[in-house]
């Protein structure tokens, strides 16, 4: 039994339909059953447990040959990251009670960074995780291609996609999450021993080369105008934020470069769908 966290999510989701299509038998964690009736239909079994019930997730994870553990993502977290901490801390309790053969963890780019900014809260999963007796691997995933999803109003209505990634011809790696749970997938099938990392990244994208994708996809002139770096905190706390510093952070991380792979991808995994792709499935659906 392969047992998948996030399912009703895009790289969860992904994961699953991977290990379904290869006649692999799966059992998908969710919130609530009702809500999951189509993965029920599609062949999965399901079990009902949320990220502050350790016992309901310990269930979950009962007799499994593999499982995918996952981390909602929090955009918006309070200092400290507690609600993170006590998120890791039933994942970690469930899995170290409900022993499965090994688990693969998503991950993220720059959870080996030690500065701050939103990403430490993978750090803290990977720290976490890799003190369990058993075998763990990281999948550190590049920034999702559809979190370009936000500007896809935008792009349609105006031709302009307003980036906080600058200078607005910096390429950074980026991933598709389809590329990401099919990664998953395979990986919750391989043999290891111990704690390891697995780096994934599709291609090196800048906000202009985004804005071509729209371009494209939309059939229309699409171009990327900058974002002034002293008018972000103003505009995250306006969207509803309460501490945007981890937000800022970690975007500053991405356009100085201190958050990449070590060799810029060099020995990364790489997926296969394209930014011109992933643009064009956003503008479909």
């Amino acid at each position: 039994m392969h047992v998948v966290m996030g399912v009703t999510g895009k790289v969860g989701g992904a994961v699953a339909r991977a290990l379904l299509a290869e006649g692999l038998p799966v059992r998908a964690v969710v919130r609530d059953a009702a809500k999951a009736r189509a993965w029920a239909e599609a062949g999965c079994e399901l079990a009902v447990a949320d990220l502050d019930n350790a016992p309901a997730l310990t269930v979950a994870f009962a007799g499994a040959e593999a499982a995918f553990a996952m981390l909602p993502p929090l955009f918006d977290p309070s200092p400290d990251y507690p609600e993170a901490k006590a998120m890791i801390a039933t994942v970690c309790t469930a899995l170290a009670a409900a022993a499965p053969g090994r688990v693969v963890a998503l991950s993220t780019v720059g959870a080996d960074v030690e500065r701050p900014n939103l990403l430490n809260q993978l750090r803290l999963l990977e720290q976490s995780l890799a003190a369990l007796p058993m075998s763990v691997a990281f999948l550190r995933a590049a920034w999702f291609m559809e979190n370009a999803a936000g500007d896809l109003a935008s792009a349609r209505d105006s031709g302009v996609i307003q980036s906080y990634l600058q200078p607005l011809d910096r390429p950074i790696p980026m991933v598709s999450s389809e590329d990401v749970g099919r990664t998953a997938a395979a990986m919750l099938q391989e043999r290891w021993d111990g704690a390891r990392v697995v780096e994934l990244e599709g291609e090196r994208v800048s906000a202009e080369r985004l804005a071509g994708a729209f371009s494209q996809a939309l059939g229309k002139p699409v171009r990327a105008e900058a974002v002034p770096r002293a008018d972000w905190e103003a505009i995250f706390r306006a969207q509803g934020m309460r501490n945007p510093a981890p937000r800022i952070q970690m975007i500053d991380g991405f356009n100085e470069g201190w958050i990449d792979f070590a060799d810029q991808g060099r020995r990364a995994r790489k997926g296969a769908v394209s930014v011109d792709e992933a643009i064009a499935r956003l503008a479909r659906d």
